[in-house]
Formats: C-alpha cells, sequence, structure tokens
C-alpha cells in the first residue's frame, strides 16, 4: 500500500494540536468547578438578557465537539420572546412551566432524523456515506439521537464556560414541541436547557453522585 502524504489542512492541525499541549496539559481546578464540580442546574433566573453574541459563541463552540463520521445533528431553537415562552411553556409539566417563562431564553435542542443531507460536505472524503443512512432509517435515527444528546452536552457545557447558567429539562410533551416549533423541518425535539444568569437564591443542595466503583469496572 502506497503512503500517502498528509494534505497541508491535515499538517496545520497538528502543528495546531502540537502547539496547544505545550501551552496548556490540562484545565485547573477553577475551570472544572465552572464547568463541573461546584456548577448547578438553576431553576430560578435574574431579569438580566442574554445577548445574540454570547448564544452564537455557545453554539459556535459547541459545533467543534467530536460526533460520529462528523454528522452534526444537533440543531436549536432559542425561544425568547414571551408569547413563544408562554406557548412552549404550555406543552411542559407544570414544575416546568414557571421555569421557561422566567428564563431570558430557553434551548428546544433537537437532532436533525435526515443530517445525512450535509455529510457530503461535513465528511468529504466519504460521499457514500449518507446512502447507510438514507437506505435506513432507524439507523439514521438512533445516530442523531446519540450525537445530537452528544452535541447537547456539549452544549451546556459551553454554556457554562463563557458565563451563562443551564436549567437543563425534561418534563414536556416532546410531539406537541415538535408541532409547534419543529413541524417540517425532520428534526426531532430532545430536550429543553433554559439560559440566562442564575438567581442563587433558587438553588437547593447538591444531590449525591455516584461513587467511581458504582459506575467503573474493568476488565
Amino acid at each position: 500500500m502506497t503512503d500517502v502524504a498528509p494534505s497541508p489542512a491535515a499538517l496545520e492541525a497538528r502543528a495546531k494540536i502540537a502547539a496547544l499541549r505545550k501551552k496548556v496539559s490540562r484545565i485547573g481546578d477553577t475551570d472544572l468547578d465552572l464547568l463541573f464540580r461546584v456548577a448547578r442546574t438553576h431553576n430560578a433566573w435574574q431579569d438580566k438578557p442574554v445577548p445574540d453574541a454570547l448564544l452564537r459563541e455557545i453554539v459556535d463552540i459547541m459545533r467543534m465537539g467530536p460526533t460520529s463520521q462528523n454528522c452534526q445533528p444537533c440543531r436549536i431553537v432559542f425561544v425568547r420572546s414571551p408569547e413563544q415562552k408562554a406557548k412552549l411553556a404550555e406543552t411542559a409539566g407544570p414544575t416546568n412551566q414557571p421555569k421557561i417563562k422566567a428564563a431570558p431564553v430557553t434551548a428546544i435542542v433537537g437532532y436533525d432524523t435526515k443530517f445525512y443531507e450535509n455529510l457530503k460536505r461535513t465528511f468529504p472524503h466519504r460521499p457514500e456515506a449518507a446512502d447507510n443512512y438514507r437506505n435506513n432509517p432507524a439507523l439514521a435515527e438512533a445516530t442523531a439521537f446519540r450525537n445530537g444528546s452528544l452535541q447537547g452536552a456539549y452544549f451546556i457545557i459551553a454554556a457554562r464556560a463563557v458565563g451563562l447558567d443551564t436549567g437543563p429539562m425534561s418534563g414536556f410533551n416532546n410531539a406537541k414541541v415538535d408541532e409547534l416549533f419543529l413541524a417540517g423541518t425532520g428534526v426531532k425535539s430532545n430536550f429543553l436547557c433554559s439560559l440566562g444568569y442564575g438567581d442563587e437564591n433558587g438553588l437547593l443542595h447538591k444531590l449525591p453522585r455516584l461513587e467511581f466503583d458504582e459506575i467503573v469496572r474493568f476488565v
């Protein structure tokens, strides 16, 4: 088999990673606290708007995370007008309705079941890859949901990284949300995530997490 010389783009990517590793080997404790260890799911919000530029920054960070075959199925609807928030709140359970109405913006985090239509552009070295999903709707659905969920997690981490608080939630009628906000798109809702500047007075104690040995086993 003939060795193929790496492309200029590949060489550039390798150089960027090497340079980054020389600058930093891991993030610090404060960063980990901001993203995970001290960060909380917020249910109460300050009356402070979230600018468009910050929402765009979150998505720009999120889309850089890895997905299978670079499929990138996550799709987002930012709901922030009072009328649209009220409409979204009607699809949710009683405990989630006031959270949606109070938050400056709530994202409908969804997944595009026809993500494969973009693979010629996002996975160009395998132009035939789209056919695997086009001819197998069950595989397309599972792949979209799995990778859309991954990107949804990246979305939460990105929001926290740029200084916002998050309130991810289920507890809503997915079919109704799809009907009201996603009709005719091929996109299905996964979860909701309120965004803004949390009011710490609405927080309770942090609930227990499973221990390492309850989560992991080595084989």
